[in-house]
């Protein structure tokens, strides 16, 4: 079956960081794009970063260049993002998802990727 497992999230005071991880299963991970995603409350969900299957190119969304970075572990079937400065507006519940074709392009994000976990709620305080 396929899974994935978010785990990191947590509270933080603002300006501080964490680090968010995914655990892959139940599927060939070097097949698919594995990307990022957060929805906050009463707001829409929006992609966060992406990484790619085979060179390991990375996208990130304009909110968080700078602060946030995505990588992966192929032996381990685990993807990270790291999250430095954060800020009140990054709270969120956080997900991670798989697609077998593409999580980001130029145009934007992938809305309806192939897998989603059950997320890890991320809170940011002032």
């Amino acid at each position: 079956e396929v899974q994935l497992v978010e785990s990191g999230g947590g509270l933080v005071q603002a300006g501080g960081s964490l680090r968010l991880s995914c655990a892959a299963s139940g599927f060939r991970f070097d097949d698919f794009d594995i990307g990022w995603f957060r929805q906050a409350p009463g707001q829409a969900r929006e992609g966060v970063a992406c990484i790619g299957t085979n060179d390991g190119t990375t996208y990130h969304a304009d909110s968080v260049k700078g602060r946030f970075t995505i990588s992966k572990d192929n032996a381990r079937n685990t993807v990270y993002l790291e999250m430095n400065s954060l800020k009140p507006e990054d709270t969120a519940v956080y997900y991670c998802a798989a697609d077998r074709y593409f999580c980001a392009t130029h145009g934007g994000f992938n809305p309806r990727m192939d897998y989603w976990g059950k997320g890890t709620l991320v809170t940011v305080s002032s």
